[in-house]
C-alpha cells in the first residue's frame, strides 16, 4: 500500500504520516509539502529517518503532486488552518492552496483509484449560527445552556454534522467547505471512495503554536519561557470553550479508518475531543501553571476579533456509533506531552516559540 500525505511536514501531517509507517509495515508512505509554514522544515529529518520520503513539492500544481508517484490512498493534511487566512494574509493563496489544490488531489485519486480521507474542520459551520448559541458563564468557562431549539446542537454534546449549515464561515471555513462540496461531486460522480473527518481542535508536539491557530502549544510555550499572554475577546475573561485532541488520537482514528474503510465510507463526521476533553483558556491558563510551575503576566483585552466564537464542542457520537471510536488522551496529557517536547527540543524551538 502506497500513502500519499500532502501537507505531510506540517503538524497534522507529518505526526500521521509517523503513526501510519509505524503501524503498517509494508507500506511506503510519502509526504509532500512545500515548506512554507514555519517549523515544517524540522520535520524533515525526522520524517526521513524513520524511511518516509519527503518530496518537495505545492499542491497548487498538479505536477508536483504527479511527482510523488501513483498512490493507493491520499490524506489531505493541506492546508492553510488559521481562520484569519485570507484576512491578514492573502486571500489568493488561501483559495489556491485550500480549494485549488484539493481539486488537483481528487484529480489524480481518481486517475489512481485511490482511497481519500479529508481532513476538514469544524469552521465549516457558519459562525452567526454559532453566535445564536445560548450559554452561561460558570467561574472558568461558558457552558451551553441553549432555550431555543437549533437542529444538530445539543447542550450535552455540542455541534452534530446536522447543525445548520448555510451561512458565512470565514475564508478559511469556506475553501474547506468548498472542498467538501467538489468531493460529494467526485463521491456522486465517479464513486470515489471518501471520508471526511471535520476536525475541532488539534494539538500536541510539534505543533507550531500561534494565537490564531496552535494555541493550546502556544499557552504551554509561553508559559514554559515566562512570555506574556492575553485574554482576547469576549471581555477579557479568558471563559471561550473548545474541545481540543491530541493528534495521536487523530492518527488512531486514520488507522481505524483504513483497516475498516467501508464502514466509514463517503461519510461526514465531527472529530474531537467532546465535552470530556473540552477547556477554557482560563482553564488552560491553570493547568499550565501545574505543569510548568511557571506564572506569567496575563493581559485581557476586552474586544473580541474578527470570526471568533465564544464556544465550540464537536458531537463525535456519529463517528462512535461506526465501531466505537473515542478519543483516549486527556487534557492532561496533552499538555505533558507538549511540555516534554519543549524541554527536548528547547533550543530549536526557542526562536520559534519563545
Amino acid at each position: 500500500m502506497k500513502i500519499l500525505i500532502t501537507g505531510g511536514c506540517g503538524f497534522a501531517g507529518s505526526n500521521i504520516a509517523l503513526s501510519l509507517n509505524a503501524y503498517y509495515k509494508n507500506a511506503q508512505v510519502t509526504v509532500l509539502d512545500n515548506l512554507k509554514r514555519r517549523g515544517s522544515e524540522l520535520n524533515i529529518l525526522r520524517l526521513t529517518k524513520e524511511g518516509i520520503q519527503f518530496v518537495h513539492g505545492d499542491i497548487r500544481n498538479i505536477e508536483d503532486i504527479r511527482q510523488a508517484g501513483k498512490f493507493d490512498v491520499l490524506i489531505d493534511a493541506a492546508a492553510e488552518p488559521s481562520v484569519l487566512a485570507g484576512i491578514n494574509s492573502s486571500l489568493d493563496y488561501l483559495i489556491d492552496t485550500n480549494f485549488i489544490g484539493t481539486k488537483n488531489s481528487l484529480q489524480l485519486a481518481k486517475e489512481y483509484n485511490a482511497k481519500v480521507i479529508f481532513l476538514s474542520t469544524s469552521r465549516v459551520y457558519p459562525i452567526k449560527t454559532l453566535e445564536q448559541i445560548e450559554y452561561v458563564e460558570t467561574e472558568t468557562r461558558f457552558k451551553i445552556k441553549q432555550k431555543k431549539k437549533i437542529n444538530g446542537l445539543s447542550d450535552r454534546y455540542g455541534i452534530g454534522e446536522d447543525f445548520p449549515i448555510h451561512g458565512a464561515r470565514s475564508f478559511y471555513g469556506m475553501t474547506k467547505y468548498a472542498s467538501e462540496l467538489l468531493l460529494q461531486e467526485y463521491i456522486d460522480l465517479f464513486d470515489l471512495n471518501v471520508i471526511i473527518n471535520r476536525c475541532g481542535v488539534l494539538t500536541g508536539p510539534y505543533q507550531m503554536g500561534k494565537v490564531d491557530q496552535g494555541v493550546v502549544t502556544l499557552w504551554m510555550a509561553k508559559h514554559f519561557w515566562k512570555k506574556q499572554l492575553s485574554y482576547i475577546g469576549f471581555g477579557g475573561s479568558g471563559k471561550q470553550v473548545r474541545d481540543i485532541m491530541h493528534i495521536d488520537d487523530l492518527s488512531d482514528l486514520l488507522i481505524e479508518q483504513l483497516d475498516n474503510f467501508d464502514l466509514y465510507n463517503k461519510g461526514t463526521f465531527n472529530v474531537g475531543g467532546g465535552t470530556k476533553i473540552s477547556i477554557s483558556l482560563k482553564e488552560l491558563t491553570d493547568w499550565c501553571i501545574k505543569i510548568t510551575g511557571n506564572t506569567i503576566p496575563m493581559k485581557a483585552v476586552a474586544e473580541t476579533r474578527v470570526a471568533d466564537i465564544p464556544i465550540y464542542i464537536s458531537d463525535c457520537r456519529k463517528i462512535k456509533a461506526v465501531n466505537g471510536w473515542k478519543p483516549t488522551r486527556s487534557v492532561k496529557t496533552i499538555l505533558q506531552d507538549v511540555q516534554l517536547w519543549l524541554e527536548e527540543n528547547e533550543k530549536d524551538l526557542k526562536p520559534l516559540l519563545a
